[in-house]
């Protein structure tokens, strides 16, 4: 089921909540970069961004793939292959084992579903 109705986010991932960055985290265990899409905003220029989908949003968590490579290496939670590390993904699982994992987007949906109308919270 597509979730056309939410609004659609694009953000940082520094301006996201601590929720949602873990979450993000979660779901993206084994780092950001080979996840990254392409889409032109509303000024039509080529931004890429991590896709994430919650219950309530669909954003588009801007970032580069050098971003991506720093998060991903500055993070702590994270171990020297990139990899969410086992004692953090547990406690996150534990955190986060009453959201509806189900919501998230998988794969196939992740570029068709993303970029209609995008509410812009920090362009």
């Amino acid at each position: 089921m597509k979730s056309s109705n939410k609004p659609r986010v694009i953000q940082s991932y520094e301006k996201l909540s601590q929720e949602i960055q873990e979450q993000i985290k979660l779901y993206y265990s084994e780092g950001y970069m080979d996840n990254l899409i392409e889409f032109r905003n509303h000024n039509n220029e080529l931004v890429s961004a991590l896709p994430f989908e919650t219950e309530d949003k669909i954003y588009m968590v801007r970032m580069s793939v050098r971003k991506a490579q720093e998060l991903i290496e500055e993070d702590d939670d994270f171990d020297d292959d990139g990899n969410l590390l086992d004692s953090k993904k547990e406690s996150y699982e534990d955190k986060y084992s009453d959201s509806d994992s189900d919501y998230l987007l998988s794969d196939d949906d992740a570029e068709d579903d993303i970029i209609d109308e995008v509410d812009l919270e920090d362009e």
